[in-house]
């Protein structure tokens, strides 16, 4: 298997309002954006220095006459994306959109786990841009609010080789279980509480240098806060927000 095979390669922002989107990323954390330059295609790039770490696009007809929420997705890198995606079936996922190419840069499926959090499967037909998890304005972690952590678990190491990890005992809210990929935690998962009226989705973490800072930017531009900010394991400080078109992300940092 090839070292991309269960990582996460690339994320991807679908909005109903991509100038205000951009205007708001930039600043929040950080990044550049601009064209992709495909034909027939308007997307945009964030980057980080100069490496690209993000797109984002309009939402598709079809996802708003779903009453589809503005939303993050991440792309996880496999080896073949077909494969992936009758291996993902199998095991009790869904995949939403079957495997097709864009042309020049590789191949995906839009898929669901058992239990509904929604994800892509992707592998590219040259390099990806190799972003360290902790650089600024990288993901520095990924988060699964799951429907059920017991089933969840096994469901993604199958699929992607991820090695549980510590468990962080959370009270109430049940045990927060780390996972690994290649020997390096990237992420947590837990299951989700009752109260929390969403379905189970994945997260993701911006990096940026001071988080009081980021939240005033954020704040400024229309973002809310829904969590946090909170101290975590590790040192680092992170916040649960809300972009102004509803998107849910996070921010993390390793100071105030």
């Amino acid at each position: 298997m090839s070292d991309k095979h269960g990582a996460f390669v690339w994320y991807e922002l679908m909005t109903t309002d991509t100038k205000a989107a951009e205007a708001f990323y930039d600043d929040v954390v950080g990044w550049t954006s601009v064209d992709s330059g495909m034909p027939d295609a308007n997307y945009t790039l964030f980057k980080t220095n100069d490496l690209r770490v993000a797109g984002l696009m309009t939402m598709p007809e079809s996802a708003l006459t779903m009453n589809i929420p503005p939303a993050w997705l991440g792309y996880v890198g496999v080896d073949d994306v077909d494969a992936a995606a009758k291996k993902l079936a199998k095991l009790g996922g869904t995949v939403h959109r079957q495997p097709e190419d864009i042309p020049g840069v590789g191949r995906f499926a839009v898929v669901a786990d058992p239990h509904g959090a929604v994800f892509a499967l992707f592998k590219g037909d040259g390099e990806m841009p190799d972003i360290k998890q902790m650089d600024p304005g990288s993901i520095g972690w990924h988060e699964l609010m799951a429907g059920d952590l017991a089933t969840d678990l096994p469901f993604y190491q199958e699929m992607f080789g991820w090695k549980k990890d510590e468990g962080i005992d959370m009270g109430d809210m049940g045990t927060y279980q780390l996972f690994a990929h290649n020997g390096a935690q990237i992420g947590g998962m837990m299951t989700k509480h009752a109260t929390v009226p969403a379905p189970p989705y994945w997260g993701f973490y911006f990096n940026v240098d001071a988080l009081d800072a980021a939240i005033a930017r954020s704040t400024a531009k229309g973002g809310k806060v829904v969590n946090g900010p909170m101290e975590v394991p590790g040192g680092a400080w992170v916040v649960n927000c809300v972009d102004p078109q509803g998107a849910y992300f996070n921010l993390v940092a390793m100071k105030r």
